[in-house]
């Protein structure tokens, strides 16, 4: 096996061919098993990237469309308007640092509210318990908010009142 290696060097600097040969020669000689044939190498041009690297393939592709006058993909350079809003609204804010102080300790406490979540749902009874209640309540709040005409006009009612609060007035 040493000398099967010794010899498989110089086959592998000289040429692809000799090299599939020799290692498959070796391999016969070393077990009693036959070898299984190595892949061949295409000889498409465009399997080649004419030298290039793979990790380079992207540069590549992109002075082919540029040489066949296909435009690349616009980039958007206006921000949508709800980014936007979002600037204005930030820009307006006075105390900038409670509003971000009271943003982390939200995600904090989203944070932790599903790792408590996840551990009783890991607990054996308590999973089933919650989604019977849960489906009582949905059934309970359809039946007294939605089914009746006057109750789910009363609902919107309320919903709008709600978000007339909450987004103001203008």
């Amino acid at each position: 096996m040493a000398s099967a290696s010794a010899t498989a060097t110089p086959a592998l600097a000289s040429s692809p061919t000799a090299s599939r040969q020799l290692v498959a020669t070796a391999t016969q000689h070393s077990s009693g098993l036959p070898s299984l044939p190595l892949p061949r190498q295409s000889s498409s041009p465009a399997l080649h990237f004419q030298g290039r690297k793979p990790w380079k393939l992207a540069s590549y592709w992109n002075v082919v469309a540029m040489a066949t006058g296909e435009a690349p993909a616009e980039v958007a350079t206006e921000l949508p308007e709800i980014v936007k809003t979002i600037q204005e609204a930030w820009d307006k804010l006075e105390d900038k640092y409670a509003v971000t102080s009271i943003a982390f300790f939200t995600l904090l406490t989203l944070y932790g509210s599903a790792g408590m979540i996840s551990a009783i749902d890991r607990l054996p009874l308590l999973p089933g318990l919650f989604e019977l209640v849960g489906i009582g309540y949905t059934g309970w709040f359809a039946y007294r908010n939605i089914v009746f005409k006057p109750d789910r006009e009363a609902l919107i009612e309320k919903i709008k009142s709600i978000y007339s609060d909450v987004i103001g007035s203008s």
